[in-house]
Order: C-alpha cells, then structure tokens, then sequence
C-alpha cells in the first residue's frame, strides 16, 4: 500500500473517530459549536488530503499541504477546547490528540520535505 493511499485512510479514519466520539453530545445545547467546528475541521483534513494527492504541481502539492497542516491543528484546539471545557471526559479524548498531533507532524514534515526537493529542483535548473 502507498503511503498516500494509507494516509487517505487514516485521515478518514481520523475524521470518523471524531464523529463517534461526539455523538455522545449531540443533545448538549453547549457543545453544539465546538462539535461543530471539530467535525467540520477533522473531515476537512481528510477532505483535504485527498485533493493535496492530486494536486496539479509541486507548488501546489505543497499549498495544499498547508491547508491540511491548518485543519489537522484547527482539530487538535478544538479537541484541547473539549476537553478544558468538560464537554467530553480526558480519556475519551486522549488517543484523538494523539492522532490529531500526529497529523500535524507528519504532514509538516512532509511540507518541509516538499519544498527543499522544490528549492533544489529549481536551483538545479
């Protein structure tokens, strides 16, 4: 399996985690917002993602990377709001920020990786 094809799947993976872990406050009034923006910011991820894996150039390989680096922080405040605010218990939210900062790393890495090859490239020509 690529490793493209195996991050699709994890951000996904991602995204529905969010889902199913919310659905416990689908009828608290308060938590409307921040579940909201935390479904809306995990899919988009995902979402996301798939578009930067059919990106038209490296430049915009890399831009879209960006907006995934973006989503997958945006979900990582609103999982750290959640859990300052009690809506969800600690531990229900603690492998959640594990993958949501494992995201982010990942794909900052490869962001930085993408633009020294471009940089190179360029310089090489």
């Amino acid at each position: 399996m690529s490793e493209s094809t195996r991050l699709k799947e994890r951000t996904f993976d991602f995204a529905v985690a969010v889902f199913r872990a919310l659905k416990p406050l689908a009828r608290n009034s308060e938590a409307r917002v921040p579940m909201g923006q935390l479904i809306r910011s995990s899919a988009s991820v995902a979402a996301n993602y798939r578009a930067t894996c059919r990106a038209k150039s490296k430049r915009d390989f890399i831009a879209k990377l960006g907006t995934v680096i973006e989503e997958s922080d945006e979900s990582m405040f609103w999982l750290e709001y959640i859990e300052a605010t009690a809506l969800l218990a600690a531990p229900a939210l603690k492998k959640l920020r594990g993958e949501a900062n494992e995201l982010v790393a990942i794909f900052t890495a490869s962001q930085k990786t993408a633009r020294a090859n471009y940089a190179r490239e360029r310089n090489e020509r």
